[in-house]
């Protein structure tokens, strides 16, 4: 018995899946579908609260939108998770001869969401 539903056999429904969207996220462009969970640049807001997402360009199936003045009704929503914090980065200075050594680290704050929905 096979596993997996093939596209012919009639228990197998199709599901639109191909629905993304590109959005302005904290300075850089991110595809983005119903469900994914990204991690962007700081954004205010706590745990558990709306934002909205600018969207650049929507792909529903085979149409794309990528008109303005189109783009102006869609709305793409996402949910804050949690704030996070990238890497530790460390920074070492150091002059020859003199005996001068400065050590610093850095974190970038950055906030993880979870996209809601794209409503067209």
């Amino acid at each position: 018995m096979c596993r997996f539903l093939v596209a012919t056999d009639p228990r197998f429904k199709r599901v639109s899946l191909n629905v993304y969207a590109i959005v302005r996220a904290g300075g850089r462009q991110e595809k983005v579908s119903v469900g994914d969970v990204l991690i962007i640049d700081k954004v205010k807001g706590e745990a558990g609260d709306s934002i909205n997402l600018i969207p650049l360009l929507l792909v529903d199936g085979s149409t794309v939108t990528s008109d303005a003045s189109k783009l102006a009704k869609v709305k793409v929503t996402a949910e804050v998770v949690k704030p996070t914090k990238g890497p530790k980065i460390t920074i070492m200075k150091f002059k020859n001869k003199t005996g001068y050594r400065k050590r610093q680290g850095h974190r970038q704050h950055s906030t993880q969401i979870k996209v809601t929905a794209i409503e067209a």
